[in-house]
């Protein structure tokens, strides 16, 4: 409902892309009984009477409009991907189109991943094989919400982290490694299958006390042991620097 061609055109055309049904109404012509959204122009929205409006300003309103008709579920197949990592990527892809991505703050930030898949009811989720410490960091946070016997896609990962120039790198990268884990098939497992985590190589802990000496400026390296329970996926190579610190601490007091 729009005096705005332009705005009718987007909309139909996507409306079509998408086959959901509309009527294509002048500002003057009564609302059919059967009509749940109207999609108009920010122009006229303001002179449209109807409890549920949505301004067409690009492709994007189609987003909303699947939300306002519970269309979460029009989606044959919907997908929750994650990259493992220290900040890991994470999409949601529908039958093979970006609806929306993120760069999380750690592996164990997970809010974001339980909020999107309530807000995608059915929605699977997909993790990639790699960055094993990491990944298994992630599946324990989730563990802990949505139990151990939740079936996860694991992906083979290889070949999804494009190379990418300029600004912000990583944080691109992680985010288009998701999309490309999202489009991948996988195989389901129980995350309680991928949290039997093998003994760490000395290589592995001998990678682990580096990077502590990286993050911490070059001022301490964790023990063996607590490279072990990084390695593991039993804490966080932060949370290993802290209680190396404390230790510390407690013996010069």
């Amino acid at each position: 409902m729009t005096s705005d061609a332009r705005v009718y055109y987007l909309a139909s055309k996507v409306l079509k892309e998408y086959r959901i049904p509309f009527d294509s109404l002048t500002l003057e012509e009564k609302i059919p009984f059967d009509v749940e959204v109207i999609l108009t122009s920010e122009g006229d929205y303001e002179r449209i009477d109807f409890p549920t409006k949505i301004i067409v300003r690009d492709e994007n309103f189609i987003d909303e409009v699947l939300a306002k008709l519970e269309g979460r579920k029009r989606f044959k197949n919907i997908y929750i991907a994650i990259d493992p990592g220290e900040r890991p990527g994470v999409s949601v892809v529908g039958d093979h189109r970006i609806i929306e991505v993120y760069h999380l703050k750690s592996p164990t930030d997970i809010e974001i991943i339980l909020e999107l898949l309530e807000k995608y009811p059915g929605a699977k989720i997909k993790i990639g094989h790699g960055a094993r410490r990491h990944r298994v960091l992630t599946l324990k946070a989730l563990a802990e919400v949505l139990g151990d016997d939740y079936t996860v896609l694991l992906i083979d990962e290889r070949g999804t982290t494009p190379k990418i120039g300029g600004a912000e790198i990583s944080q691109v990268q992680d985010i288009v490694a998701s999309i490309n884990i999202a489009l991948r098939d996988g195989r389901e497992v129980k995350i309680k299958e991928l949290l039997k985590v093998k003994e760490p190589s000395k290589r592995e802990i001998e990678h682990i006390k580096s990077r502590s000496r990286q993050l911490s400026g070059g001022k301490i390296t964790i023990p063996s042991e607590l490279a072990r329970e990084v390695a593991k996926g039993n804490m966080s190579l932060e949370e290993a620097i802290k209680v190396h610190k404390k230790r510390i601490k407690g013996d010069e007091e």
